[in-house]
């Protein structure tokens, strides 16, 4: 096995192995004085003479036992430091047996020092955003929303009064490091047959299970699933009240739940209830220490808007001094967005949120492939600038997944974002943001 890797910069095992040399090197100087001082001082005659000649090579010339000395004690060095690090590591790393171990250890420490990202959403989008971010830094909370009343989660919500786990699950497998092993058996859905279990997920379970041992603390059980998981970063929920999503038409009709609102065409505006509806006290710490804060993919009505109607998580991203990005969808969602293009995405936002809630906004300039017609489902048009003031910085890259062509590209989306942030600049926020991009 090569050496070489373990000498790229980042690894931080080159400084102990070179303290150790040096300490190995003082233990051998003292032994050296001890053995002069014992030729000097001792005599030693016959048989044992002959022994200690032999062990001291004293048969060789001056120059050459050195050599002998320096090889071997190298080579003995460097083999018992190699089996000691498998040792002490090997059994951590189970998951990981498929890569070596150096390329391990560097992939965790390079992502430990990676940008601290917060995103916020639900559905597909989200967990489609943290497959991607996950390769750049381990540094992520994701802030779900947990509105959902369909469902499994709907089930369980009625049944036992706690918030939508749906959305959490898909995000805790999708930074989970064993996620293809994990992830399987989290999303594996009981059968259609009659019974309790009936379409309900695996992870959805557990969350509940969580919730009752935790003692009815959502928010313990969902940190307590993350540490279960190993996941990289953590999902928390962006509040731990059950709330329900309303919208009302631009007819003046009224829709509530967001199962049904998300087939609902011409939303004017969506609100929560209940109004006292308390954010996550590890949500508002996290935005507070962002360098980014994403806001997006998603449906936009039912899984982005739900966070950030909670007041206190709107004042917090308003306030923090992360670089905050909104990510538009590559197509509009029959029902909620049948029609909308990239300013009225964005137009949305801002009337549901404040004037400036976001910085930049990352939208997909890759040709959409054709494909089967869906009623209500088109690529997003690009229409710029949208009639806000102050208006946001437009960022267009290329962040379509070909095999799925009305979704962003995990890899491709991760890529812009950290292009995006590292164009920003260390002073993150406005005074730098012309130069994004």
């Amino acid at each position: 096995m090569s050496i070489r890797p373990w000498l790229r910069p980042g690894i931080g095992v080159k400084r102990w192995i070179l303290l150790a040399f040096l300490g190995l090197v003082l233990l051998a100087l003292a032994g050296a004085f001890a053995l002069r001082a014992f030729y000097r001082d001792v005599e030693v005659g016959g048989p044992l003479q002959s022994i200690l000649s032999v062990l001291t090579l004293q048969f060789l010339p001056y120059a050459a036992r050195g050599a002998v000395l320096v090889v071997a004690g190298g080579a003995i060095f460097a083999f018992a430091a190699w089996r000691l690090l498998a040792v002490l590591v090997g059994p951590f790393l189970a998951a990981d047996r498929d890569q070596p171990l150096v390329e391990v250890i560097y992939q965790k420490r390079f992502l430990a020092r990676g940008p601290r990202v917060v995103a916020i959403g639900g559905g597909t989008g989200l967990s489609t955003l943290l497959r991607g971010m996950k390769e750049h830094t381990s540094n992520i909370t994701a802030i779900v929303s947990v509105t959902d009343d369909g469902g499994s989660s709907g089930r369980l919500r009625e049944r036992m009064g706690l918030p939508a786990v749906g959305d959490i699950r898909n995000c805790l497998v999708a930074l989970a490091d064993a996620e293809p092993v994990m992830g399987d058996l989290l999303q594996y859905r009981f059968g259609d047959e009659d019974g309790s279990l009936a379409g309900h997920p695996v992870g959805n379970l557990l969350l509940a299970a969580m919730y009752e041992l935790d003692g009815g603390d959502f928010a313990e059980s969902v940190r307590r699933m993350n540490r279960v998981l190993a996941v990289r970063g953590r999902v928390v929920p962006v509040s731990t009240t059950p709330a329900v999503l309303h919208a009302t038409l631009y007819d003046g009709s009224e829709v509530h739940g967001e199962s049904s609102i998300q087939h609902t065409r011409w939303i004017e505006r969506v609100w929560l209830s209940p109004d006292d509806i308390d954010p996550s006290p590890d949500a508002l710490r996290a935005i507070s220490e962002a360098d980014m804060i994403v806001i997006g993919p998603g449906s936009l009505f039912t899984s982005i808007l739900p966070g950030l109607l909670i007041p206190e998580i709107r004042d917090a991203i308003l306030a923090s001094p992360a670089l905050r990005v909104y990510v538009c969808n590559v197509a509009t969602q029959r029902g909620e967005t049948e029609g909308f293009d990239l300013a009225d995405h964005v137009e949305t936002l801002e009337r549901h949120t404040a004037p400036g809630i976001v910085d930049v906004v990352l939208a997909n300039n890759r040709a959409v492939p054709a494909g089967p017609v869906t009623p209500g489902v088109e690529a997003v048009r690009l229409r710029w600038p949208p009639s806000l003031r102050p208006e946001p910085h437009l960022v267009l890259e290329d962040v379509l997944d070909l095999d799925n062509r009305h979704h962003h590209d995990p890899g491709k989306l991760a890529a812009a974002l950290t292009k995006v942030l590292d164009g920003a600049g260390t002073g993150r926020r406005r005074t730098s943001i012309a130069r994004t991009a």
